[in-house]
């Protein structure tokens, strides 16, 4: 987290105690955070920093020091649940080490015998070339190799593959042809009519794409997990109002709490995360700042939970 003024992280568990939070997402291998959640019962999907890729890519040996030094000190008593190889580096100059980095995680995580830490690695929607409708979705030129390496492995070992979802900036970069209801799970009734699948709201359709671009690389078990997911309450005039965020958000609960699946899919249940915790005061000025549920006080911005 990116400011000068957020609480420790044994009062950042405390929160998430306190709203019955039962899910952690951590970008990188924080010692403090990882010990202040020891004991907690909250699950945590750890991320790589995308630096280190090439390193964990370079060998076996060199993704065990890696997991040795980060990860092994505290999986006898924090529930890691996820190891997350990158966030966001493919398309890229570092995309070519995610495969790799995936692999030799694997079997450090398999010689220890953790059956219960999976590996995956987390991707915006840019690595898809097409997205509308879903059902005409395939991966971008510039990702698409990658991505099918990627998809390949984590088919063959049974993980999920982690995507990064912002209905925000698809409305507010062109809101005339993105209505907001369909932005914020609030249409009644079916919005985006694709063949025999009828669409409510935009997450969905986002979501059955990456199904689609997998479904035409030869991959149908792959199941997704929502890795980050929000609204900002400030920083953009109307578009981005505590309203909006909270309406946004409470719905995104909603969704995740009904263990439902996707029109493509309805049989595989859809998870994930909100971004963000915090309103992170150093990050760049405008909506960067405000996609935060909590003041760094522990107050909520908004009501969600």
């Amino acid at each position: 987290m990116i400011g000068d003024n957020l609480p420790s992280p044994a009062a950042v568990v405390q929160l998430y105690q306190r709203y019955n939070i039962g899910k952690m997402r951590l970008f990188d291998p924080n010692a403090d955070a990882l010990a202040a959640l020891r004991g907690s019962g909250i699950e945590v999907t750890l991320g790589t920093l995308n630096k280190d890729l090439p390193s964990i890519a370079s060998s076996v040996d060199a993704a065990k020091t890696w997991f040795d030094t980060y990860v092994q000190p505290f999986m006898s008593d924090v529930k890691i649940t996820y190891l997350s190889a990158g966030n966001e580096v493919v398309p890229g100059d570092l995309a070519q080490y995610v495969l790799p980095a995936m692999q030799n995680l694997q079997s450090v995580v398999a010689g220890y015998g953790y059956s219960g830490l999976q590996i995956t690695t987390v991707v915006a929607t840019s690595v898809l070339g097409t997205s509308y409708p879903p059902s005409i979705s395939t991966f971008s030129d510039a990702a698409r190799a990658d991505m099918v390496g990627i998809i390949k492995f984590l088919s063959s070992s049974g993980s999920p593959l982690m995507i990064n979802v912002y209905p925000y900036f698809a409305y507010a970069s062109d809101p005339v042809n993105v209505r907001l209801d369909y932005a914020q799970f609030t249409a009644i009734g079916t919005v985006v009519q694709d063949g025999s699948l009828s669409y409510p709201n935009l997450l969905e359709a986002v979501m059955d794409a990456f199904y689609w671009a997998m479904e035409k690389e030869g991959v149908t078990d792959v199941d997704l997990v929502v890795s980050e997911s929000g609204w900002p309450s400030a920083g953009n005039g109307d578009f981005t109002t505590p309203a909006l965020a909270q309406t946004y958000n409470q719905n995104l609960v909603k969704r995740f709490r009904a263990n439902s699946g996707t029109p493509k899919h309805p049989d595989r249940s859809l998870g994930g995360f909100i971004f963000a915790m915090f309103n992170e005061n150093q990050k760049p000025a405008g909506i960067e700042q405000n996609f935060g549920l909590f003041n760094p006080t522990g107050t909520p911005v908004y009501n969600v939970f």
